[in-house]
């Protein structure tokens, strides 16, 4: 879910899959801020941190179209998931 938001998101505003602006409208450059910080040479990044108690869904988000667009350092994992076991999910 999270990465199609920030997928959208991104389309939204103009931006390509690496956060840089392609957009057409200076609409689209309003409130970036909202969603974004801008980096260096005119890069925006999600202003997010994405969770999940197992590395699989991480590297699904990392290897998407959008994948680059996160910074490394705001992925957090655990090693081992809930296996869709609700309780061993809530109480991890």
């Amino acid at each position: 879910i999270g990465a199609a938001f920030w997928q959208q998101i991104s389309g939204e505003h103009g931006l390509d899959g690496n956060g840089v602006y392609n957009g057409t409208s200076e609409l689209q450059l309003e409130r970036m801020s909202v969603y974004f910080n801008e980096g260096a040479n005119n890069k925006y990044v999600p202003r997010a941190v994405l969770v999940d108690l197992e590395p699989g869904t991480m590297d699904a988000v990392r290897a998407g179209p959008f994948g680059q667009l996160f910074r490394p350092d705001n992925f957090v994992f655990g090693q081992s998931g809930a296996g869709n076991n609700w309780a061993k999910g809530h109480y991890t």
